[in-house]
């Protein structure tokens, strides 16, 4: 009996392999899909049905996400009273493997009497869905990666996919950002990620551990210990950052300097200290954090003129549940 771990590889395996076929065939066929999409003055209908109906409502939800209006509409339902959502400007997508469904096939005459572009994406290039609509993309896989090559498995992932390609080239054409991206995402923890800014979480003003380049060590770690930072930010007389004197700073530097109270925090500082500037969104000073050979836990936080105003803590990023 075939072990069930060899078993998984092999499905994988099928499935990847129906990606790599799916990406050495995007061509002329999606350019205009993505045109035609990026273009449109209504909303996006998708619809399909059974496995394939799922994976359009996925689709859907993705570009509605990104800043194309979109909804899912099941063919069934549509063609017992809910045709009123369609509307001049519209376009509709539409899911089918086999492309002969024919709750599908009705669906679309819908379009095609109004006069709206549509887009097939099917497993068959020479169906009845695929010759009717407006632009045609293959999304066939040679077999299914189920072991009786039956249920829908690596035609709903390969259709997946291709929507997430869709949708991820339509918002770059549209010029879609990641601040349009935080307006749809207002809650939960990806909306944390997205709404706060590094302005929000910093710490600033008398809590802001700040000591004037020349400072002697031994009143610098007044500040370092007063301020309960992590580290103390020398600045010049006019207010620029020079260097960072960290906690890590001070362990080495107390095995390095046998007087290191009368030394000025300047011999012993780190300069050219890796920043954020206020306006950056917190994740941005997450990723400066962690994303480094040696993780770093505070970040110094410059205004648009380049001039201190607060420190960011990875404990203040975390607290914030990013």
């Amino acid at each position: 009996m075939i072990s069930c771990t060899s078993l998984a590889k092999d499905l994988i395996r099928k499935e990847i392999c129906a990606l790599e076929t799916l990406h050495d065939r995007i061509g002329p066929e999606f350019e205009q899909a993505v045109l035609c999409l990026s273009r449109i003055e209504g909303k996006v209908i998708a619809t399909g049905l059974g496995k394939s109906g799922i994976v359009a409502g996925k689709i859907s939800a993705t570009f509605s996400s990104t800043g194309t209006p979109s909804i899912f509409v099941h063919p069934v339902e549509a063609l017992h009273g809910d045709l009123g959502i369609i509307q001049r400007g519209d376009l509709g997508l539409f899911l089918s493997n086999s492309g002969e469904t024919a709750e599908v096939l009705q669906f679309l005459q819908v379009f095609k009497r109004m006069g709206l572009k549509t887009i097939a994406m099917v497993g068959k290039a020479n169906s009845t869905l695929a010759r009717d609509c407006d632009i045609c993309l293959n999304a066939s896989v040679e077999s299914e990666a189920c072991p009786l090559n039956l249920a829908p498995t690596s035609s709903t992932t390969a259709a997946m996919v291709l929507g997430d390609a869709l949708a991820g080239c339509v918002l770059t054409q549209k010029g879609f950002s990641s601040d349009d991206f935080s307006r749809l995402h207002p809650s939960g923890a990806l909306g944390k990620r997205l709404l706060f800014r590094v302005k929000d979480l910093m710490h600033s003003g008398d809590n802001l551990p700040l000591v004037v380049s020349g400072t002697l060590m031994r009143d610098a770690l007044v500040a370092l210990t007063g301020k309960a930072m992590g580290a103390v930010l020398v600045v010049s007389s006019l207010g620029g950052l020079l260097g960072i004197f960290t906690d890590g700073d001070l362990r080495r530097a107390v095995l390095q300097h046998e007087n290191l109270l009368n030394i000025e925090v300047d011999k012993v500082m780190t300069k050219n200290p890796v920043v954020i500037h206020e306006s950056r969104m917190a994740a941005e000073a997450l990723n400066l954090m962690e994303n480094r050979p040696s993780q770093i836990s505070v970040l110094p936080v410059l205004d648009g003129d380049n001039k201190v105003t607060g420190i960011i803590r990875l404990h203040d990023l975390v607290q914030a549940g990013l």
